[in-house]
């Protein structure tokens, strides 16, 4: 090792020559992250080699933000373009990335779920995720909220190598067993918050200590916001470990430090990243949190992503990749009610947290917000209701324009209006969230706000009044897809149907670092919580019950959970009927993977499709070149020497294929699977196909799949067939694996070019 250092160093002189000339030449400094390999002599024996060799593709000290040592051969630096260009001369240099901005993507679920009896308390054949450490990637926590409480729980297991830095205060305990800060984006890599002081683990917003608490959260009674969904709040996984790995400001996540953390979670022994942020869809090898989740699995981490809340539209997705479980969000049968009252007599219902004490008895004027001048006014942005006379109404505003619910009430409020209607446009359909808002108000779907408009632009006198009826459940249709949840197919891998599967994340209570609400709420002397809404608050839901099934099974690896998840899940709603969207029509699999969660089925799926870390690979070389497939392995990968998996080849849990304008009818699309068994022996399964009559002819070999023992392996080929005439685009169903005891269900779709 010593050699390479003398001959690798002896020649930076010359190369450093170029960045040092270039060092004064006034370009501005960005964040770049670094690639790099290590020559074929070098070995890397301590983190302190690694950081060496770092430092020495850098043409000064300072500047160093990130040095990876587990899930990226590289580092996080702070440098100019010329000095990046200067650099790629260096003997070792893959690439240079430039920082990203990720954005977040902003109780009774376990109920829900099925984990816990009508009684609230929690079936203990499912396990409480015992023993197993959830590293939650987000912008901080609240150690002293009860949710976090150590009582009861046992130490970490011996594996456990992280820390706790609250800036020398002893904040955790055998819940909350490690907190660290990587937010180099808000002190610029100088250790200080913008504030001046130092960095903190500490949640100043409250989304990280909302996911935290909805994975792995401890049992607290009392649970309400404002005396709603009053009842005892849990994690799915209350005997989990949790790990906070604050990568987010206020505002914004960087790659940089998303990688970071990501690095730390693998160093530190965690067994499940949750991450509930995102960003654009790009390539893998340009994608910092692909790039580190996939080194994240091959060592054995389950890593659950929430998919983005961009939709209802196709081809939002964030966080594509394979290798991470991407997750939906979806409703809950829970209502916080608030009705609608026109003076015609007919009601609406809607959602609002936030249920002050009024009478039903008296009306108010209702104006909608779009008859102002102003544009956009609609849309009850910040001063769009200047010169608008509202004082003392009720304000119909729409939903949408980049204007928060909240705001919209905020600026009615300030406007003097005595409450607002908050209408959906046609594109959100009947999905209402249950916000705190600050004045009197209920959240509507679109069909009600269009009669309530009609109302406003036909009556003499148009009146409304609300009436609350705090929290109901057992409402229908549920669970349903909600608009903002967003929607595939892939745009980085058309043949890996996305997002995979999805849980609940419409008005879901939580732990919350402070008191919500108008101040005429009035306080409250009980642990602080709050109700959000975001495929944020879906992915932590599905890292809870990762660790419940690692628990059970912690030789599973992360694809076999996976698996698990998703062969099991439901694609019927509570009342036995296809899941709907938005639009109470049926869900598609863009929208809804292979259906919504079902952690019971999940511990005891009975077969599972694995993929090893080579597989992935093989993938990977499909679609990149060596270099760009070696810069997410962190290890060079000549793709000539080993076998290419197209992506519809991958073993994967679903199935899709996509068929060129040129294909021949007369010749098959072949997809190959292999399931290894994890249930009873013996056991035989038989196919089942589900899709619509005279759509594609489709077939598969063997005719059953039988197994004598446990983890034996078995495959079987299916043959799918465009149908001559057939002027589908896209077709879509199932196919299932059915045993004594046992469904398997893989879902299908077939897209048609053209």
């Amino acid at each position: 090792m010593e050699s390479f250092r003398v001959s690798f160093l002896s020649v930076l002189p010359f190369l450093l020559l170029a960045l040092v000339a270039v060092d004064g030449a006034g370009d501005k400094r960005s964040t770049f992250i670094v690639h790099v390999q290590p020559q074929a002599n070098h070995v890397l024996n301590t983190a302190d080699d690694r950081k060496a060799l770092y430092q020495s593709f850098l043409p000064d000290h300072g500047r160093l933000l990130h040095a990876y040592h587990h899930v990226a051969s590289g580092f996080a630096a702070r440098l100019t373009q010329q000095e990046v260009e200067a650099m790629s001369a260096l003997p070792g240099f893959v690439a240079a990335v430039p920082d990203r901005v990720y954005k977040l993507h902003t109780t009774h679920t376990p109920r829900f779920l099925g984990l816990d009896s009508l009684q609230g308390t929690r079936n203990s054949s499912y396990g409480f995720g015992d023993g197993v450490i959830i590293g939650v990637l987000d912008g901080g926590i609240t150690p002293d909220h009860p949710s976090f409480s150590g009582a009861g729980m046992p130490p970490p297991p011996a594996k456990w190598k992280g820390t706790c830095d609250f800036n020398g205060r002893s904040a955790c305990n055998n819940k909350l067993i490690g907190a660290r800060v990587f937010d180099t984006a808000e002190g610029a890599g100088n250790g200080t918050s913008s504030s001046g002081g130092p960095l903190s683990p500490i949640d100043e917003d409250g989304h990280g200590t909302h996911t935290s608490s909805t994975a792995a959260g401890a049992v607290v009674p009392g649970a309400q916001v404002l005396g709603q969904g009053r009842g005892t709040a849990s994690g799915i996984a209350p005997r989990a470990h949790v790990a906070m790995y604050k990568v987010c400001g206020l505002e914004d996540c960087t790659s940089a430090d998303i990688l970071a953390g990501i690095d730390a979670a693998v160093a530190d022994g965690c067994d499940i990243i949750s991450m509930s942020l995102g960003g654009p869809s790009l390539p893998f090898h340009e994608d910092s949190i692909a790039v580190g989740t996939f080194a994240a699995a091959e060592k054995g981490l389950f890593v659950s992503m929430s998919a983005g809340n961009s939709g209802p539209n196709y081809t939002t997705l964030s966080n594509e990749a394979p290798w991470m479980l991407t997750v939906g969000a979806s409703t809950m049968d829970r209502l916080i009610s608030s009705r609608v009252h026109l003076g015609n007599g007919l009601t609406f219902d809607g959602e609002s947290v936030y249920q002050p004490n009024i009478s039903a008895a008296v009306l108010y004027p209702l104006v909608y917000a779009g008859a102002s001048s102003t544009p956009d006014a609609q849309f009850c942005g910040n001063g769009s209701l200047d010169g608008f006379d509202v004082k003392g109404k009720i304000v119909l505003c729409e939903r949408g324009n980049d204007v928060g619910r909240i705001d919209k009430g905020a600026e009615v409020l300030r406007a003097g209006g005595a409450g607002m209607i908050l209408t959906n446009q046609f594109i959100d359909g009947f999905s209402t969230i249950a916000d705190v808002h600050v004045l009197p108000a209920s959240h509507v779907s679109n069909a009600a706000g269009a009669a309530i408009l009609k109302y406003i632009k036909t009556a003499a006198s148009p009146m409304a009044q609300f009436s609350f009826r705090g929290t109901v459940l057992g409402t229908s249709p549920a669970p349903a897809m909600t608009s903002f949840s967003s929607r595939g197919p892939s745009t980085q891998n058309p043949g890996i149907l996305k997002p995979d599967i999805t849980g609940p994340g419409v008005s879901v209570l939580a732990a919350w670092p402070f008191q919500v609400g108008p101040p005429s709420a009035g306080g409250h002397n009980g642990p602080t919580f709050n109700f959000e809404s975001g495929t944020s608050m879906s992915a932590p839901h599905l890292s809870g019950i990762a660790a419940l099934i690692k628990s059970k099974h912690p030789e599973w690896s992360p694809a076999a959970i996976k698996s698990a998840i998703m062969t099991t899940a439901d694609i019927a709603d509570r009342s036995g009927k296809p899941i709907l969207n938005e639009q109470h029509r049926t869900a598609d699999l863009f929208a809804v993977g292979a259906g919504h969660v079902n952690p019971d089925k999940a511990k005891n799926p009975g077969l599972v499709y694995d993929i090893t870390p080579a597989d992935y690979i093989g993938f990977l070389c499909g679609l990149y070149t060596d270099k760009q497939v070696s810069l997410i392995a962190r290890k060079a990968v000549d793709c000539s020497a080993i076998k290419v998996i197209p992506e519809r080849l991958l073993n994967y849990p679903s199935i899709s294929v996509a068929f060129p304008l040129s294909w021949n009818s007369t010749t098959p699309m072949l997809v190959e699977r292999t399931l290894t068994n994890v249930g009873e022996v013996p056991a035989v399964y038989y196919p089942q196909f589900d899709l619509p009559d005279n759509a594609i002819n489709v077939s598969v070999v063997p005719a059953s799949l039988r197994f004598n023992g446990m983890n034996q392996m078995k495959t079987y080929t299916v043959s799918v067939w465009p149908r001559k005439g057939s002027s589908s685009v896209v077709v879509q169903g199932a196919l299932r694996w059915v045993s004594d005891k046992h469904t398997v269900r893989s879902p299908i779709s077939a897209t048609f070019e053209g």
